[in-house]
């Protein structure tokens, strides 16, 4: 029997309660292109996100309370301001306006129309304007990190590119 291996990842779909509401937000929040897109028996629309594609569709069922997309973006400040200003940090999902975690990658967490839960990503803490954020929380100060938790990164092709450090820095 041939062993079957998934090679990238194509597309998420998320639900939305209003779809024009969820496209207003993933354009203009986090300026997502909308694309052409299928028509469905329901209300759907693809966005471009890199070489992959978010898709929305309208439906009538509850988003899932911690499932959740991750997203890149270009300027984590600016992505945090605005998301301030709109007030959807989502704190309850894991604490806190901001994490830094362990490698120096750091996230937010916002909820968009439908509920849908959504991490933002940046790959490195030493890169931002600290009197842009808040203050954030290390997520090693929260929770103690086992030795597998200290070599994790969100960002593989740049943990790759240096050398894997020991939980003494060494």
């Amino acid at each position: 029997m041939n062993e079957v291996r998934a090679t990238r990842l194509n597309h998420v779909s998320i639900h939305a309660d209003d779809l024009a509401e969820s496209v207003r937000f993933y354009s203009e929040v986090l300026g997502l292109e909308k694309i052409p897109t299928y028509t469905f028996a329901f209300p759907v629309q693809y966005f471009r996100l890199g070489d992959q594609q978010l898709h929305i569709f309208e439906r009538e069922t509850p988003a899932p309370q911690f499932h959740h997309i991750a997203l890149d973006v270009d300027d984590f400040e600016a992505a945090f301001e605005r998301a301030r200003d709109l007030r959807i940090h989502d704190r309850t999902a894991f604490f806190a306006d901001v994490y830094e975690l362990p490698d120096g990658a750091v996230q937010m967490y916002l909820r968009d129309p439908a509920g849908n839960l959504v991490e933002v990503n940046w790959p490195d803490i030493a890169t931002l304007d600290h009197s842009r954020l808040p203050t954030f929380r290390r997520l090693a100060d929260t929770v103690e990190q086992t030795p597998d938790g200290l070599r994790s990164s969100l960002y593989l092709h740049l943990r790759e590119q240096q050398p894997v450090l020991g939980s003494d820095g060494r």
